[in-house]
């Protein structure tokens, strides 16, 4: 048995983990900010992460603003490191994105960059899990690409998971020793951008429109490809639910 620090704990990701490493027997503790530990101001941090043998950051930030944002990941991850260096903790985790370094158009992506670049020449040992995106956040590319009743995306190709997936695939690592590197978690299926929110949208009975168009942007700011949100390393974890069988639900 461990004890896990899960920073970021009561989010999407982060309350799963913690309930699936609780039930593989760890002794797990949640922090964020309205459970009172703030890693952006240092409030409750010590006290958070003493007696942890592996610290877990998923955080998100409050606001997707391209200095806010820097700010929130530079100031979290900074705080988190030297308290960890403190503490003597033997394993930093981090969720990060498929695709980051691919991505710099984008001021989060930017941020993620930052945060992976302090974790590795901070001396902690780490291992950074890249995730593609998640099958909850295709609603959201759909509305950013919204114009009246037409959505325009570009056919670049993704491989898009399950939240729950995520997280088991971030408890996995999370258990294991450290790899003093990145490793990249994905879904079972390649899907065209456009495709996937067609999908979703017929799914949940939407009357929107996709149009097909290779000048718009993912999240209205980055140009993609078909090799932007997909794996680039040679054996990527690959998680097994797919995207059909998610759209069940609706």
């Amino acid at each position: 048995m461990m004890k896990i620090t899960v920073i970021g704990g009561s989010g999407l990701i982060g309350s799963k983990l913690v309930n699936i490493l609780r039930e593989r027997g760890h002794e797990v503790v949640a922090a964020s900010p309205s459970l009172g530990v703030n890693s952006v101001t240092g409030e409750g941090l010590e006290d958070a992460i003493r007696g942890s043998q592996v610290v877990v950051d998923v955080t998100s930030p409050p606001s997707f603003e391209d200095k806010e944002v820097m700010d929130f990941f530079v100031k979290s991850t900074r705080n988190l490191l030297a308290a960890e260096q403190d503490a003597g903790i033997s394993h930093h985790v981090a969720l990060s994105v498929v695709g980051t370094d691919r991505l710099q158009e984008s001021g989060y992506f930017r941020a993620k960059l930052a945060q992976e670049e302090l974790i590795k020449s901070s001396g902690v040992p780490y291992t950074i899990v890249r995730a593609t995106q998640f099958f909850e956040f295709v609603s959201s590319i759909a509305l950013v690409a919204t114009e009246g009743d037409i959505v325009r995306l570009p056919s670049a190709l993704t491989q898009p998971m399950v939240s729950d997936d995520v997280a088991a695939a971030v408890a996995d690592f999370t258990l294991k020793t450290q790899v003093c590197g990145t490793v990249e978690v994905a879904g079972p299926d390649q899907i065209p951008l456009d495709e996937l929110v067609r999908q979703y949208l017929s799914a949940t009975r939407d009357r929107r429109q996709v149009i097909t168009d290779a000048s718009a942007l993912y999240f209205g700011s980055v140009k993609v490809d078909d090799q932007s949100l997909v794996p680039c390393g040679n054996r990527p974890h690959i998680a097994s639910t797919r995207f059909g069988d998610w759209l069940k639900q609706f």
